[in-house]
């Protein structure tokens, strides 16, 4: 994911049976198209081109069955590993904490959410009749990127919309290498997790 301009949307479709989503940079240009393929023990994600779905550029895969402390190693086309993401922990519970690391698994970035309440209080209120209908315009999680040495890097935040379907991602400082691939990738796996979450 190269010659792309933050911010960075990630848009989930609706109309799909497979949990996927567009990410659109700030030009309007489509950095990715992301699918996640169902009914499988052990996550398989793929990230397309685009739309499309001609191109592959990279897989994301799961270490093991479904379970909290599974890691996801990000690949390249060729198959060559880049990094993995995995939960930090049972703290994850609370407050969503991931850690980032590149392919010589050495850390390079945090991922927290800023606000564990949002998540609490949407949890809570979407069980309420009618009232459920409309925590997505009002309880946003935000993510915070940070590195090693706790500098905030970027910032993805859930829009208000109808079915939490939008995410926004912010640069906060600038990056180095193919770092960026490595954080939006972890991003990507990490919205889906989420998602799922609630």
């Amino acid at each position: 994911m190269q010659n792309f301009q933050f911010p960075i949307r990630f848009k989930f479709r609706i109309s799909s049976f497979s949990n996927d989503f567009t990410a659109i940079d700030a030009t309007g240009k489509t950095v990715a198209y992301v699918k996640q393929k169902l009914f499988k023990f052990k996550e398989d994600i793929v990230v397309y081109e685009n739309e499309n779905q001609a191109q592959i550029n990279y897989r994301i895969k799961a270490d093991r069955w479904i379970d909290f402390s599974a890691t996801y190693t990000f690949f390249d086309n060729n198959g060559a590993e880049l990094g993995r993401i995995g939960r930090r922990g049972w703290t994850s519970l609370w407050k969503a904490h991931y850690e980032i690391f590149d392919q010589n698994k050495e850390l390079k970035f945090n991922i927290r959410e800023e606000n564990g309440w949002v998540k609490v209080m949407d949890g809570l209120l979407s069980e309420v009749p009618i009232l459920g209908m409309f925590t997505g315009y009002f309880f946003n999680p935000s993510y915070i990127v940070t590195d090693v040495y706790d500098h905030n890097v970027v910032r993805i935040k859930k829009e208000a919309s109808f079915w939490g379907r939008k995410f926004i991602l912010e640069k906060l400082s600038n990056l180095e290498g193919h770092e960026d691939d490595d954080i939006i990738l972890g991003l990507m796996m990490m919205v889906l997790l989420e998602r799922r979450r609630g």
